[in-house]
């Protein structure tokens, strides 16, 4: 009698020859019962991992948040639903591409390929769109800053790096495996890149809440003095804070060193120069 209740309940029961029953693989039993405040979070953590995940995961997702409104009382399902209504995680929608790019490194991350592909910085000393082969042994994914965001061990580097996936091209999966060391942990990792260019800069009191709101990736430290914020910054490269900067405007100033100072000025005056020669054909 319990194995047919269970079956009516809709829970996939199997019959093994001389082992008796059990649940289907991959089945697992919803809980008894969610809060409010725990069902929402789970419905919107389902909604965003759609929103920003692969077409497979995607229809996991969904397929998830249905079945947790299908466990909910009515009258919590309706606060649930209003509540779900009226927050949204809005980031930058997933591409074709992007989604194809996360499907390949997701079976890349379950079967333990290692990974080939062509990547860009945007910039790497005075060159723009610099782009180099690497094969890679992918330990995870990361959502960050709006984009995702590839933790790898580089076998050019020969360390773990992190790469943007907007900046991956070719990417294919090789039949080379490979074994994540045991120690390493998404949650403690903290790039081991050498960065040790160190930035200061001082932006005018009036700006500082905007500052804070477009905080810097390289951005180690703030600090509110009465000339204004002063901002200290670990780079590798100076190229890589270059337009930041310039996007402040003159409301910043670098305090150091000086030859991102003198970087900055012999941009602005080639801004300049663009302008001056606009103007003079318009006339």
């Amino acid at each position: 009698r319990d194995v047919v209740a269970l079956c009516e309940a809709g829970v996939p029961i199997v019959s093994i020859p001389g082992q008796g029953y059990s649940l289907m693989k991959g089945y697992f039993l919803p809980p008894l019962s969610f809060t409010t405040e725990e069902a929402t979070m789970l419905l919107l953590g389902s909604d965003f991992m759609a929103r920003n995940f692969d077409a497979q995961y995607r229809l996991a997702a969904e397929s998830a948040s249905r079945k947790i409104e299908g466990v909910l009382p009515e009258a919590l399902r309706n606060d649930v639903q209003y509540i779900q209504s009226n927050i949204r995680f809005v980031g930058t929608a997933t591409n074709a591409r992007e989604s194809e790019r996360l499907q390949l490194l997701r079976r890349a991350l379950l079967d333990r390929n290692t990974i080939c592909f062509c990547y860009y910085t945007r910039h790497s000393g005075d060159a723009q769109n610099v782009s180099h082969t690497r094969e890679a042994d992918p330990y995870g994914l990361a959502y960050l800053l709006n984009s995702w965001h590839l933790i790898a061990f580089c076998h050019m580097r020969q360390d773990i790096r992190t790469f943007r996936l907007d900046r991956i091209e070719d990417l294919a999966l090789l039949e080379q495996t490979f074994t994540r060391p045991p120690h390493f942990q998404m949650h403690h990792h903290q790039e081991n890149q050498s960065r040790d260019l160190i930035v200061r800069a001082l932006f005018d009191k009036e700006i500082a809440r905007w500052v804070h709101e477009e905080r810097n990736y390289y951005v180690s430290n703030e600090e509110e003095t009465a000339e204004g914020l002063l901002v200290t910054l670990k780079i590798r490269h100076e190229s890589e804070v270059m337009q930041w900067f310039l996007g402040w405007g003159s409301r910043v100033r670098i305090l150091e060193p000086d030859s991102l100072r003198r970087r900055l000025a012999e941009e602005t005056q080639r801004m300049l120069q663009n302008y001056q020669d606009m103007g003079s054909r318009t006339k």
